[in-house]
C-alpha cells in the first residue's frame, strides 16, 4: 500500500500544472478536502466495495469498456482522477463544491466515467461505463456531485451521490455480481431515484491540498 501512495505521488508531482505552487500532493487522511486534480478511491458506502474499471468491454449493450465495483482494496483500477469539466473556470488544487459538475480521468486507461441510455448488463438499470480518452470527452462523463448533510465542500468522510447530467441517474452499485466478464465483481448501473444504494465516499487516494485563495467555506 506505501507502495502504492508512493507511486501516485509520483505521476501527481509529474502531472501538475506549472503554476501550482502549494505542496504537490498529501496523503489522504480523514476529512481532508478534496479538490481537482486529487487521484482518489470511490467507496459504495454498503457494500464497500471501490469504483473501478479495466481493459475489458461491455458483451453487450454499448460493448465500451465495463465498469464494476471490485472487493478489494489494494487493486490500482481503482482510482480516478478528479477532473473539471472541459471550458470550466475550476483550476487544478481548486475545492469541489456540491452542485458543482466533474468529470472522473480512470488513471490506468486514461477513459472517463460515462454513461448513456444503453441497459446495463445484469440489471437492466443504466449503462455506465468507461469512454474517449486524454483529448476525446462529452457530456456524457459529466457528473454533479450531491453532498449529503450540511457540508458544502466534498470532503473525504462526507457521503455523496454522483447524478449523470445527461440522463439524470445516481450512480449506483448493489449485491449482483458477474460471473464472465468480472467474476465476483459486483454491478455499477445508474439508477433514476435516490436510494441508499447511491452512497459513495472518497476513501483511498493522494490529495492535492487547496491552492492557497481558493479556499471555501466548508
Amino acid at each position: 500500500m506505501a507502495l502504492a501512495f508512493f507511486a501516485l505521488a509520483i505521476f501527481l508531482f509529474l502531472s501538475l500544472d506549472s503554476d501550482f505552487s502549494s505542496t504537490p500532493v498529501s496523503a489522504a487522511s480523514e476529512g481532508v478536502e478534496i479538490t481537482y486534480g486529487s487521484v482518489i478511491k470511490l467507496k459504495h458506502e454498503r457494500t464497500k466495495i471501490r469504483l473501478h474499471s479495466h481493459e475489458v468491454p461491455y458483451g453487450s449493450g454499448s460493448g465500451q469498456q465495463s465498469v464494476t465495483g471490485f472487493p478489494n482494496v489494494d487493486d490500482s483500477n481503482s482510482y480516478w482522477i478528479v477532473k473539471p469539466i472541459p471550458d470550466s473556470s475550476a483550476k487544478q488544487g481548486d475545492a469541489i463544491k456540491s452542485g458543482d459538475i466533474i468529470r472522473l480521468h480512470h488513471m490506468r486507461t486514461r477513459r472517463w466515467l460515462h454513461s448513456h441510455l444503453h441497459a446495463s448488463p445484469i440489471s437492466g438499470n443504466l449503462e455506465v461505463s468507461c469512454f474517449g480518452g486524454d483529448t476525446e470527452s462529452d457530456t456524457g462523463d459529466h457528473w454533479r456531485l450531491e453532498i449529503e448533510g450540511s457540508g458544502k465542500t466534498w470532503r473525504q468522510d462526507q457521503r455523496i451521490r454522483l447524478q449523470h447530467v445527461d440522463t439524470s441517474g445516481y450512480l449506483h452499485s448493489h449485491d449482483k455480481k458477474y460471473t464472465r466478464i468480472a467474476g465476483g465483481q459486483q454491478e455499477v448501473c445508474g439508477v433514476y431515484e435516490k436510494r441508499p444504494d447511491n452512497v459513495w465516499l472518497a476513501a483511498e487516494g493522494v490529495y492535492l491540498p487547496v491552492t492557497e485563495g481558493k479556499a471555501k467555506s466548508s
